[in-house]
């Protein structure tokens, strides 16, 4: 067949694309498995970095992070009731695309759409088994994007303990240094919630002036500083984990909550 033959050129670019989709099929299908490891991995260090446990920079061997992890009591908690789930399988809580409820504007000063019914907390408790910190998954849009991280909580459930953004799409060197473990670290210490149970803590426009409540802002980013705030409002308040907070102060009687009402049809964000 003539080399300059669309028919031959036609037949080769289908052959290379056939070759290509195989060979990525098999990779995806082979590696899953370290994939789905690696992410796990992840997803624990960024839990003991909030609670304190391991180095901001992440530098932790496996087998740090292995041991120090096990520590973590896994809780299932229901939003509405602020009660904990018992027997909940905290892998099919986060896995489960039912597990949503849709959040009208009013609610929604996190801007996220949805939030779970039931969410996956974690305790870490001293000698006595009493709590010392209290690490909540956190989510929130910024100005480009969808902000995942977590908000430690000291046994007081008062002050801040730690703050990590692990996952956006912010621009770097402007709204992305809400990643930065030196700009986190601010958050340490921080009144998080009043008296009534309140969210008190923000970010502010230039440098804070309140030291108990106030973190600095961060220049140019005044739009992911809005998130960030929007963010630790939603889910210090009533629609996130201000019911399970106060029934840990005693507060309010703790119930625990019934199985998984039927599937609401909010969509997944």
């Amino acid at each position: 067949m003539n080399n300059e033959s669309i028919f031959k050129t036609f037949g080769v670019a289908t052959g290379v694309c056939v070759v290509c989709a195989i060979i990525v099929s098999f990779s995806s299908v082979a590696l899953k498995g370290l994939q789905d490891q690696n992410k796990l991995l992840d997803k624990q260090v960024n839990v003991l970095k909030a609670a304190g446990l391991v180095p901001t920079d992440g530098k932790a061997t496996k087998a740090e992070v292995a041991e120090k992890f096990k520590t973590a009591e896994i809780v299932v908690v229901d939003l509405a009731t602020g009660a904990v789930v018992a027997d909940a399988d905290p892998n099919k809580v986060e896995s489960d695309k039912t597990n949503v409820v849709a959040l009208t504007p009013e609610q929604d000063v996190a801007k996220i759409k949805t939030a779970p019914k039931q969410a996956v907390v974690y305790r870490f408790n001293d000698e006595t088994g009493a709590l010392k910190t209290l690490v909540l998954p956190i989510s929130g849009t910024g100005l480009w994007s969808r902000m995942n991280g977590f908000l430690s909580l000291n046994a007081d459930l008062t002050t801040v303990a730690g703050l990590v953004f692990y996952e956006h799409g912010e621009t770097p060197g402007l709204g992305g240094e809400i990643s930065n473990p030196k700009w986190t670290a601010k958050w340490n210490g921080k009144t998080a919630v009043d008296e009534t149970g309140a969210p008190v803590v923000k970010v502010v426009k230039g440098t804070a002036t309140d030291a108990a409540t106030e973190v600095d802002g961060i220049s140019g980013a005044t739009l992911t500083c809005n998130g960030v705030n929007g963010t630790i409002d939603f889910w210090l308040g009533p629609n996130g984990y201000g019911p399970y907070l106060k029934t840990l102060r005693g507060d309010a009687p703790a119930t625990e909550a019934e199985a998984p009402a039927e599937a609401s049809e909010a969509s997944e964000n």
